[in-house]
């Protein structure tokens, strides 16, 4: 594939400060870029007999989970998620370094200051250079820096810290995990413990001592692997619901959420022998789906899929007038497809899209917050969505591909919100036209168009019945097959083992995660916490009305708010599983339909990846574009705006269940078609200006936002009132165009209204 460069008529040079687009220039500078927002914390890169050890124990991990897909072990799934445990955790300590130095610490949170990145000094010089000399230029962002250099910092190299060897401490950490997880199902008996996994399972309710130490080990493992892969917050919550459960019994009895109490023998129990805890749902669905959608998607990534991704909507749009907004938009959904991780997407298309629009003359904000929305549409986009959508499936006992057609209207109309806010800040900002020299997508599609196919696969497999386990397996198969045709990302032996061992690789944190939620589910199923907390939150909206609609209304913008501050705590996986056992049965008991619920809660747990003061697929996009970390948020959050409503709309109204694909083809398109006008005149009252016409004054934003607003309820009262607020907010603009060009103001010059065209 011809590498992608963008004009303003002559072939291009480059501007001062302008870096080549990494993807064209070293691809893996932009991999090690990405796989610092793969997860909250960045792992090693291991080399040397460590690295071939880890490559070999997540080689059999992997090729066991493609094993358990087609010859279950015998012993039942629950044994297999502790053989699939005790090869993955031991990793976690491996891969990612326990970095527990304040100093370091400290230094991170002061480079996420609301200052512009600096450019390194190796980037300036390459900035300085002539052009000539761009082939050797380095990648349009150096892989970050070892997290004991300060900013400006050139004395280490950038990714000192990634390449850290593990300490002694690691290894006792690994080996601890390696027998605490093994242990349930070792043959011989230790002491009053032990005997196998029978036995093990015989003790249910009864551990020995034994049992005791060993379920106590593994908790403090997994609360350490978390803190490790994500950060402090999620074992600080997990501890929280630790002590709910044994301190529970000491609450006034009268109050909603005391219990009678547990000890911590019930607790080890609950979380190391029973279904609910450590093995639960949440870690099935990272041991089953999860895993082989990540190898899959590493598959793609050597086979050269993503770069084609890009390429392909690179020059979909190189003749528009806003080319460079709308190729990140549709990057952003194509590498969707195939990603799951809204930052690492972020940092893929952002390294090839931020110097067309830097050219074009997007401030570095603006830039990185339509980067950051689009790249947070991976976690929403079919057909591999995010790891919270498996466990939709396996909570309400659905296909996947039911949770793919729910996600498919509501994807749709997420970015066209986002694709009408290009459209807006391009005639708003007056952004310059940008040619861009890339091959006619005609030509790209003939020539690599076959990396569609596995994608198309896996959803006419789901539609012929098989499991998405199957499918996928197959996919990625048939992926691998086709690689073959493009001689320079053949997968080889060697090349195939690597992808394997990545997809391995980038499950270690999401499984650390899954695991640890097994301490919130399992507490809340022991203390019948779930509903106690879901009575609270109704109340708490019956307080302020009486009436039902009023109060189901009341209660979605609580729990909206609730979710929203849930995820910027922790993961998009736990956040989800935390609100759907403490906020779900809310909205199930004012009658929202099951799938309803669900997807409203795994939408809210998405968007903390672009809500302030966190939203760290923003904080991607910054150290991509070098933009003000504060501003890019706000941005972001300007862009991602009418899908922070469409969620509202699932559960207020009954009709709402249109947009999730149910209830019949006319519900589904007068859902369709009135929330799609109700996302156009949100991103008209969020950017200012009604495309065609021109700039929109204060009066009209407001009667705009709140004909959006009233368009949610999908009802013929409030939906007839909420288009003519949208009329007359289209008025108001027509009347002020036509008063501006009257009296000779900014709207009416012959440049604007070239812009508006």
């Amino acid at each position: 594939m011809s590498p992608i460069r963008s004009s303003d008529g002559p072939p291009p040079t480059r501007e001062a400060g302008e870096a080549p687009a990494a993807s064209t220039r070293d691809p893996g500078a932009v991999s090690e870029l990405a796989a610092q927002f793969e997860d909250e914390k960045p792992g090693r890169v291991l080399a040397g007999r460590t690295g071939a050890l880890v490559a070999a124990v997540a080689l059999v991990v992997g090729a066991l989970a493609l094993w358990q897909v087609f010859r279950p072990l015998p012993q039942g799934s629950k044994y297999y998620l502790i053989i699939f445990l005790a090869g993955v955790l031991p990793l976690v300590f491996l891969a990612y370094p326990a970095d527990l130095r304040l100093r370091p610490r400290l230094r991170r949170l002061a480079r996420r200051r609301d200052t512009p990145a600096p450019v390194p000094p190796r980037q300036r010089a390459a900035d300085a250079a002539p052009p000539e000399h761009d082939s050797a230029a380095p990648p349009e962002h150096a892989p970050p820096r070892d997290s004991d250099t300060p900013p400006g910092d050139t004395a280490a190299p950038p990714s000192a810290a990634g390449r850290s060897r593990p300490t002694p401490a690691d290894w006792a950490l690994a080996a601890l995990a390696l027998a605490a997880c093994l242990y349930p199902v070792l043959p011989f008996s230790i002491g009053s413990g032990g005997g196998g996994y029978d036995a093990f399972l015989d003790r249910q309710g009864l551990l020995v001592p034994a049992d005791l130490v060993m379920g106590t080990v593994l908790l403090l493992l997994l609360l350490e692997a978390c803190r490790r892969t994500t950060g402090w917050i999620l074992p600080a919550v997990c501890l929280l619901f630790l002590g709910y459960g044994y301190y529970g019994g000491l609450l006034p009895q009268s109050w909603p959420v005391a219990h009678a109490g547990l000890d911590f023998s019930q607790l080890v129990d609950a979380f190391y022998n029973s279904d609910s805890g450590f093995y639960g749902t949440p870690l099935d669905v990272a041991a089953s789906y999860i895993v082989l959608f990540t190898i899959y998607g590493a598959v793609l990534d050597h086979s050269g899929a993503g770069r084609f991704f890009v390429e392909l909507s690179t020059a979909a749009f190189r003749r528009s007038r806003t080319a460079a907004g709308r190729t990140a938009v549709a990057s952003g959904f194509l590498l969707g497809t195939v990603s799951g991780s809204g930052a690492a997407t972020t940092v893929s298309i952002g390294a090839v899209t931020w110097p067309i629009l830097r050219r074009a003359g997007y401030p570095a904000e603006r830039a990185g917050g339509m980067l950051a929305a689009a790249g947070v549409g991976a976690i929403l986009s079919p057909p591999t969505l995010g790891a919270a959508a498996f466990i939709i499936a396996e909570y309400l006992g659905v296909s996947y591909l039911q949770v793919l057609g729910w996600a498919t209207v509501p994807t749709i109309l997420y970015y066209l919100g986002i694709l009408l806010a290009v459209e807006i800040d391009a005639r708003r900002s007056g952004v310059r036209p940008v040619a861009i020299d890339a091959a006619s997508p005609w030509r790209l599609l003939a020539r690599f168009g076959y990396h569609f196919a596995s994608l198309v696969v896996i959803v006419v497999l789901l539609a012929l019945g098989m499991s998405a386990t199957r499918a996928v397996v197959l996919a990625t198969a048939l992926a691998a097959v086709l690689s073959f045709l493009d001689r320079s990302h053949r997968l080889t032996p060697a090349r195939l083992v690597g992808s394997l061992v990545a997809g391995v690789r980038g499950v270690l944190a999401v499984t650390a995660v899954c695991a640890a939620a097994g301490i919130i589910t399992a507490t809340t199923t022991k203390t019948g916490l779930g509903p106690q907390a879901a009575a609270l939150l109704v109340d708490g909206a019956r307080m302020l009305t009486s009436d039902p609609a009023a109060v189901l209304v009341l209660t979605a913008v609580l729990a909206a708010v609730a979710l929203s501050l849930l995820g910027l705590a922790v993961p998009v996986t736990a956040s989800f599983v935390i609100g759907w056992v403490i906020i779900g049965p809310a909205l199930l008991d004012l009658g929202v339909s099951a799938p309803a619920a669900a997807m409203f809660v795994f939408y809210f747990a998405v968007l903390s990846e672009v809500s302030p003061p966190t939203a760290l697929a923003a904080v991607a996009a910054s150290a991509v574009t070098g933009g003000r970390l504060v501003p890019t948020m706000w941005q972001a959050l300007r862009y991602a705006l009418p899908a922070y409503l469409i969620p509202i709309a699932f559960v207020i109204t009954p009709a709402g269940l249109g947009l999730l694909g149910i209830g019949g083809v006319r519900r589904v398109v007068v859902a369709a078609v009135v929330l799609a006008v109700s996302v156009a005149v949100l991103a008209v009252a969020a950017g200012g200006w009604l495309p065609g016409v021109g700039p929109a004054g204060v009066p009209e934003r407001v009667v705009a936002a709140l004909a959006g607003v009233f368009l949610l309820r999908l009802e013929a009262v409030p939906v007839a009132v909420g288009v003519g607020l949208a009329v007359v907010a289209v008025a108001g603009v027509l009347v002020r165009r036509g008063s501006a060009g009257r009296s000779g103001g900014p709207t009416g010059t012959p440049e604007l209204r070239e812009v508006a065209q």
